[in-house]
């Protein structure tokens, strides 16, 4: 058995030292080559054979050969099953575990029974949210964890703490989103509003509306009510 053994781990430990020697000369070569990729998060085989996954900033996704002389930006497609395996890789990457979300930063809305869940970052004077808002009308059965993030402006700023301290947070948001009746002046705690900047800063939300699913995923864009139903559903 011990015979059988040895080869076998020398075999192994040969292929973990080439594959260790090769994610060096990756991170060594385009650190040296482009500063910008000095801090390389994850390195990780592609199905394509030759082709190493390049992870910087959380969940961007680049490509590369073994020795880091090439460096291609783009989708990886698997024509055999129709799948874009970039995309998914960064879906997953980009995750936010729903349960972990602090709901005390967040009004609700609640639709019909309210049994599906649904946590939007949404900033009042974003044109697309109010398209957004008033196609979510039309979505029934539905709690909607509402967290304000201005990130447009003072403006924004102002208006979301307006909308935090009124005395029917609901109601003044969809007044102003739907309505274009504009929140009246209003102070209290509104700390939950620069913890929500803070918040999407962590998980890189860039741009509003942001949809966040009871599954993780997370849905950037002003999308329709029928994708919201399908992602819930």
């Amino acid at each position: 058995m011990k015979r059988l053994l040895s080869p076998l781990i020398a075999g192994a430990l040969l292929l973990a030292g080439t594959a260790w020697s090769q994610e060096a000369a990756i991170r060594k070569n385009l650190g040296e080559r482009i500063p910008q990729l000095q801090q390389i998060d994850e390195i990780s085989k592609s199905p394509i054979s030759g082709l190493y996954e390049i992870r910087v900033n959380g969940n961007e996704i680049y490509y590369t050969d073994a020795e880091g002389n090439y460096l291609v930006q783009g989708n990886l497609i698997d024509t055999r099953q129709k799948r874009n395996l970039t995309e998914e890789r960064v879906e997953k990457l980009s995750a936010i575990a729903f349960d972990s979300l602090p709901f005390k930063d967040a009004f609700t809305i609640v639709r019909g029974n309210g049994k599906r869940k649904l946590a939007v970052f949404e900033d009042p004077n974003c044109g697309y949210c109010k398209r957004f808002e008033k196609d979510l009308q039309k979505v029934n059965n539905v709690t909607v964890y509402m967290f304000l993030y201005p990130i447009l402006g003072p403006d924004s700023t102002a208006k979301s703490k307006n909308i935090w301290c009124a005395k029917d947070k609901t109601k003044a948001w969809q007044d102003w989103m739907v309505r274009d009746v504009t929140p009246a002046a209003a102070s209290c705690d509104s700390s939950a509003i620069a913890r929500n900047v803070e918040l999407g800063r962590k998980f890189k939300i860039t741009g509003t509306p942001t949809l966040v699913f009871a599954d993780g995923s997370r849905v950037p864009g002003a999308v329709g009510a029928d994708q919201v139903e399908k992602r819930l559903n």
